[in-house]
């Protein structure tokens, strides 16, 4: 998931270089969520890690 965050970052700052704002927006946007999505899987990953071992 960070791969795709990640991907769309790219698309956005590419989009932004040749002056296609809207698209680099709403690229940036879907980015923004893929990461916040991925970071709080991890921790809720990292969580469930800690409490089995317990």
């Amino acid at each position: 998931m960070l791969h795709y965050a990640v991907v769309f970052f790219v698309i956005a700052l590419i989009a932004a270089l040749f002056g296609f704002g809207g698209i680099a927006a709403g690229a940036m946007g879907i980015g923004k969520i893929l990461f916040i999505v991925f970071a709080v899987l991890a921790v809720a990953s990292f969580l469930v890690g800690l409490l089995r071992k317990s």
